[in-house]
């Protein structure tokens, strides 16, 4: 039976009578034998409901909401019986590169998670917090405070959702790192050059000092939330083994010497009868480290390419970018997909996360038909080996230029796969649909096709980029960009006939959704980011960086006119939703394109 629910449920059938009058009673009762967080509804002349618990209850009333809105309703009484998959269904949102929501963006967000069933958010930290005696790090980042973070649990407790605490305690350091009174704790306190990138200090030493000196984050930081649950982090620590654990890892391996700094970290938590989520990518390069992995805490694989994408990027991969993951310890083999990234966790038998990424960083637009197949590679994965836990991720990376709305159409995918994974794998072919009602309330049935339609461009071109859209990279990286990254005309002409006709198609949105015009606006920004993607591909500046080709000065200052209107733009539409700090950084990722399109529209040669 077609009914407009999300998440669809894994079962639904007829049963004889008719649908309920407007006034019917609704009559519940626990069920011991339904599975956790499971229910029984029966929608007829009486509405009944079984529920395994307080969630079952909770995700059953959600549903009734859903068929009592359905229009027109549905003319036989039915009974549907549902359960998740993933015990916890985790969203985490990185707060850490530059954008900090405001309070009515992560209400927005927490109505999405609801929705779609997510019970866990994670905000990921590393200099956005404002602890106590360290505001050199976050005084221009607009940080979350401790009244934030318990007005965000109340949030999120009343609609069933969990909030973990999440500060990264070893790599991604960069920003506590670049200050004189921190700079002591770094492995390696000088810059460092990893396959002709210079990378700056970003992993602390592995030492008591450190581990003390984080734990002391954490006893500042957990009070704010009822959780008893938190994630370490403890992912790409680039540097560790270059300096201060350089004999250590020498002597005993850098394994070991990661493991016992990370159990160093957890034990008080631990101790405390907390459960401690940790990043595995360190650890999955070492199997002989299965048996040590410390109780209470729980390997995470994050992966976030789908099994298409990466294998065609790995098979167009230049030397230059096979040395790159080389020299940063990345083993390209296991990015193939969530059971090669997780391969000695499942031979050894260990539980394992798996957190998959909504595709909405580095891109404008995002990439939804990867998220998709990222989505359901990591959900098969891990209901395969009983994983616990989906842990969704929305990643920041080069300035979080991806406004909240674009990351809705996974959000929404990923709470449906992650609850009935069977029942919600052509949830891809109704997103729209489920936008709109659900999300937007759209009456012109506008929001959900426009979101969807431009996620799928940068998928769409012939040019495969790892973890990236071309029409990202060639704005902030033109200088980065391989001949296989660059898009056919073809393609890029496809790409821009489904950018400009989403531009046009949003004049006729009708969302009635308190942001609704806030989510326009954004989604046009993103949209005409995405479009002058196109125009930097389309003008030949990638030939004229390499040399090879000549721009002349009137093109040049016909893309210097558009970009400087997309920057002025960009702060106008990122305050809609978050925060001022941050903003600058985040812009000034830009300026050295500005910088090159400035030179050559002044006749200087780049």
């Amino acid at each position: 039976m077609n009914l407009p629910l999300h998440p669809a449920p894994r079962r639904i059938e007829e049963i004889p009578g008719r649908p309920p009058h407007a006034d019917v009673d609704v009559l519940t009762s626990q069920d011991d034998q339904l599975p956790p967080q499971g229910y029984r509804l029966e929608y007829g002349e009486t509405v009944r409901i079984a529920h395994a618990d307080a969630a079952g209850l909770r995700y059953a009333l959600q549903t009734l909401a859903q068929l009592r809105a359905t229009s027109p309703t549905p003319d036989r009484a039915v009974r549907i019986v549902d359960w998740p998959d993933f015990a916890r269904r985790g969203f985490q949102l990185d707060i850490s590169r530059d954008r900090v929501p405001t309070r009515a963006g992560l209400r927005r967000l927490v109505d999405v998670l609801e929705l779609a069933r997510f019970n866990q958010l994670e905000l990921y930290m590393e200099n956005t917090f404002a602890y106590r005696d360290h505001a050199e790090v976050w005084q221009d980042a607009s940080p979350m405070t401790p009244e934030d973070l318990r007005w965000l649990d109340d949030l999120c407790v009343a609609r069933g959702i969990e909030l973990v605490p999440n500060q990264n305690t070893f790599g991604h350091w960069e920003r506590w790192l670049s200050h004189d009174e921190h700079r002591h704790r770094a492995e390696h306190p000088e810059s460092q050059t990893f396959a002709g990138t210079v990378r700056p200090p970003s992993t602390l030493a592995p030492t008591d000092d450190n581990a003390r000196f984080v734990t002391g984050l954490l006893d500042e930081l957990t009070p704010h939330v009822r959780s008893r649950r938190l994630n370490i982090g403890a992912d790409e620590t680039w540097e560790l083994g270059t300096g201060a654990s350089r004999q250590q890892v020498a002597a005993r391996g850098l394994g070991p010497v990661f493991l016992d700094y990370v159990e160093k970290v957890a034990r008080p938590w631990t101790d405390r009868g907390y459960t401690v989520e940790f990043w595995s990518d360190i650890l999955g390069s070492h199997p002989e480290l299965m048996d040590r992995i410390p109780e209470g805490t729980v390997p995470v694989v994050w992966l976030y390419d789908s099994p298409d994408h990466i294998a065609t990027v790995l098979e167009r991969m230049s030397p230059a970018e096979q040395e790159f993951n080389r020299a940063h310890g990345v083993d390209a083999e296991q990015l193939r997909s969530f059971s090669s990234r997780a391969r000695a966790l499942i031979d050894a038998g260990v539980s394992f996360w798996v957190a998959p990424g909504t595709g909405t960083w580095l891109s404008f637009v995002g990439r939804l038909d990867n998220a998709i197949g990222n989505m359901v590679d990591a959900a098969e994965t891990g209901i395969a080996h009983e994983s616990e836990g989906f842990l969704l991720t929305c990643w920041g990376d080069g300035g979080h230029v991806d406004p909240p709305a674009i990351s809705y159409a996974p959000i929404v995918f990923g709470g449906g796969v992650s609850w009935a994974l069977e029942a919600n794998r052509d949830v891809e072919h109704r997103l729209a649909e489920v936008l709109d009602r659900h999300v937007f309330d759209d009456e012109a049935g506008v929001l959900g096709g426009v979101l969807t339609d431009v996620g799928r461009v940068a998928d769409g071109l012939d040019a495969a980029i790892g973890n990236a859209s071309p029409l990202f990279r060639v704005i902030q990286q033109a200088g980065a960009m391989e001949p296989h990254h660059v898009p056919s005309a073809g393609s890029l002409a496809s790409a821009r006939d489904v950018l400009s006709s989403a531009l046009s198609r949003l004049d006729d949105a009708r969302p009635a959704a308190a942001d609704g015009a806030a989510v326009i606006a954004e989604i046009r920004q993103a949209v005409r980011w995405a479009l002058f993607g196109v125009e930097v591909f389309e003008s030949g500046l990638v030939a004229v960086v390499d040399g090879t080709a000549e721009m002349s000065r009137e093109t040049a200052r016909g893309l210097l006119d558009r970009f400087d209107s997309l920057l002025a733009d960009q702060r106008r539409t990122w305050l809609l939703a978050a925060r001022p700090g941050g903003l600058d950084t985040s812009i000034a990722r830009f300026a050295p394109l500005r910088r090159r399109l400035a030179r050559l529209a002044s006749g200087s040669a780049d």
